[in-house]
């Protein structure tokens, strides 16, 4: 795809870390953006300064995520690329004994394995099929009519410990990447995931240096947190490179996690 100022993207969790790096990278290409996300005061600063839209939007709500395509579509058009950063994680073993009174013994809450599956895997689905949707009114610019990007991780393949929700999210993402590429193909749209590895997105950066040293120091190479530009610089070669479809790839330096 060609990446001009016909062309307009939507960007969920656009307001920070890989989606504002992504959104940033897209405008600088002349494409319009629009941002979802819910800091309405970080995404409506970053929609000036790109000259787009802010659409508070949580990913969980039908009706909000309705309205966000809608709002988004009035002030720039039909988005021609989707790319889906937003999500969350915790860390919570299945089951574990009080480090304390061993006899004591909890489990992973229900509730909050679904509130990371609602949030990572079907609010990214939620917004494929609504922008999928969208793209088929489109006519087709040269065979192609839209891209769609989506964010996993590599704890979809490599889970550490308590990481059970959010590597079960992630891995839902990669699974449907395929399935959705082939259900999309025949109207020109193409479907890829990026996988990431540690990145120095806002939930690491409230972490002390010894511990972001330690992460840095774990990947292979290079010995560094991979960069926000880095995951964009990636999202937009999905973009332009037509023959890149229904592929998952890790972005992560090298590195295979640990079990802790």
């Amino acid at each position: 795809m060609e990446l001009t100022a016909s062309v307009s993207a939507v960007v969920t969790g656009g307001a920070s870390g890989l989606g504002a790096a992504t959104a940033r990278a897209l405008a600088a290409q002349g494409v319009r953006v629009a941002l979802f996300d819910l800091n309405a005061e970080k995404g409506e600063a970053l929609a000036r300064e790109l000259g787009g839209v802010f659409c508070q939007v949580n990913v969980t709500s039908e009706a909000e995520v309705e309205a966000g395509f809608a709002r988004a579509r009035a002030a720039i058009g039909q988005e021609r690329i989707l790319v889906n950063c937003a999500g969350t994680g915790n860390a919570i073993k299945t089951a574990s004994r009080s480090k304390e009174a061993p006899d004591q013994i909890k489990h992973f809450p229900s509730d909050a394995f679904e509130r990371i599956i609602q949030i990572n895997l079907i609010g990214t689905f939620r917004c494929i099929a609504r922008s999928a949707a969208g793209m088929l009114t489109l006519d087709s610019a040269g065979g192609e009519r839209g891209v769609i990007i989506n964010t996993a991780s590599v704890a979809a393949q490599d889970g550490q410990m308590g990481q059970a929700a959010y590597s079960a999210s992630k891995a839902g993402v990669v699974g449907m990447t395929l399935p959705i590429a082939r259900d999309l193909a025949g109207e020109g749209i193409r479907v890829n995931t990026i996988l990431p590895g540690i990145f120095n997105t806002p939930l690491l950066q409230g972490a002390a240096e010894n511990v972001k040293a330690a992460l840095a120091a774990s990947v292979p190479f290079p010995k560094r947190l991979g960069q926000p530009e880095e995951f964009a610089s990636l999202a937009v070669e999905m973009c332009r490179n037509g023959y890149f479809n229904g592929e998952s790839v890790r972005l992560d330096g090298a590195i295979r996690m640990a079990p802790r």
